[in-house]
């Protein structure tokens, strides 16, 4: 009877290990981090409501998180007139679980309404992996509460025709004396403007692009300019003045012809598609402009007669090179409010991760914000600065105004519509 007891349990002791050892599906999928918490056979749908036209990255997530709970059902919507539409489509009977959320709405009256039904995503029931995301990336507000996640970050610079750089004999530059000289050698050359840009209108103008690096940089190390320029206070134009001087100097200098720039007429897919023609060195955009270029190359004639290796990098504004404005692009926050709230979260849990973020940021050629910096190819070169030229604006407490007034004093200067001295004075004054 002993040795029958024995071998019972014997077996039984096996039967259980292996059901220990085994895994569910959802355990395999759940491999590189993510565990998950609820019911695998939970049914229920779940809605992303964001301002793209599109959002092939994201719908591969929901193909992946679908492995795991194949009964939930993700959806993304476009709302038209995002910004003003928001509030209203979050009190409404098919509100959205998640939406995108940007840090320029910190501190606008206009979304205290958004602000109420966002969850705060640093409560740690939550199990949000936020150390996975660069800090300087994340904003805490005055209570410590996380509003709003960044699930891609962005930055400032200029595409890089490397090919042309190697064809003339050339190097990228990596300072301003570098880079005034090979503009030089390039209008030598015969190239019209060695760079390029959007120049029609002021929102997304390369005068910004160039002028906001630097001007985040001054304020940087001088927190009593950081809040008179955030105050609007007049006597903070003041700090303004060597980004001015820079975008003026590049213009003047001929690094920059805006009669050349001006038939572009976006800064997304006209600015692509004119760096695409093969004759421009340097052509100045924003990161997210970036992201559209891999679907791109084959819409243009160009570049598929006669493709090219490119790059973003810096604009090298100082002696010591560029800044890496590190910033971020797009935000997701949780509707508190939502329907299915534990299910909405169970799917943030799952994206907010190195391999998740990494892959969604590939698909979309945006700079990932996880904290391992693991840059598509083309953005290499941001990944070569040093951390005392990285600036973080969210950390520093840059605020929406103020981006206002480097803004359009840069495009107005460098329309020749303004002086650096009246722009200097001006400060507070533009809208």
């Amino acid at each position: 009877m002993k040795k029958a007891i024995s071998i019972l349990l014997c077996i039984s002791m096996v039967i259980s290990l292996a059901a220990c050892g085994a895994k569910t599906p959802a355990q395999s999928d759940s491999e590189g981090g993510f565990a998950p918490k609820l019911d695998a056979n939970t049914d229920c749908s779940i809605t992303v409501a964001g301002s793209y036209d599109n959002f092939e990255a994201l719908e591969a997530e929901f193909d992946r998180f679908n492995e795991i709970y194949p009964n939930v059902q993700l959806s993304y919507v476009k709302l038209d007139d995002y910004n003003n539409i928001l509030a209203t489509a979050l009190e409404g009977e098919d509100k959205p679980d998640i939406f995108f959320s940007y840090a320029s709405m910190i501190g606008n009256d206009k979304y205290a309404p958004v602000f109420a039904h966002m969850e705060d995503l640093s409560d740690a029931s939550l199990g949000l992996d936020l150390n996975c995301i660069r800090s300087g990336l994340i904003n805490h507000d005055a209570e410590g509460h996380v509003m709003m996640v960044p699930v891609f970050s962005r930055s400032y610079g200029m595409l890089v025709n490397n090919d042309l750089f190697e064809k003339e004999g050339l190097s990228v530059p990596t300072t301003w004396t570098e880079l005034m000289n090979v503009c030089e050698a390039f209008k030598g050359k015969g190239y019209a403007s060695p760079m390029m840009g959007y120049s029609q209108g002021s929102s997304s103008c390369l005068m910004y692009t160039v002028a906001y690096p630097m001007f985040a940089a001054t304020l940087a190390g001088n927190p009593e300019a950081l809040k008179m320029a955030n105050d609007l206070d007049p006597a903070a134009g003041e700090y303004m003045r060597p980004a001015l001087e820079a975008v003026e100097q590049l213009i003047q200098s001929g690094c920059i012809d805006l009669a050349e720039c001006d038939p572009i007429e976006d800064n997304y897919t006209q600015v692509i598609l004119r760096f695409f023609e093969g004759d421009v060195p340097m052509m100045i955009c924003a990161g997210d402009t970036v992201s559209g270029t891999k679907k791109r190359e084959s819409q243009s004639e160009a570049f598929t007669a006669a493709p090219f290796t490119y790059t973003f990098s810096p604009i090298p504004l100082t002696e010591e090179g560029g800044y890496f404005i590190d910033s971020p692009s797009v935000e997701f926050s949780v509707n508190k409010d939502g329907e299915h709230l534990d299910m909405t979260n169970e799917f943030m849990r799952f994206l907010i991760t190195d391999s998740e973020l990494n892959k969604m940021a590939s698909v979309k050629r945006l700079v990932t914000p996880t904290a391992d910096l693991s840059f598509d190819a083309v953005y290499a070169p941001f990944g070569q600065v040093p951390s005392e030229r990285i600036i973080s604006p969210e950390v520093l407490g840059i605020k929406d105004p103020l981006t206002v007034q480097i803004r359009v004093a840069a495009y107005q200067v460098g329309k020749g519509e303004i002086t650096v001295d009246d722009a200097v004075a001006m400060y507070g004054t533009f809208e």
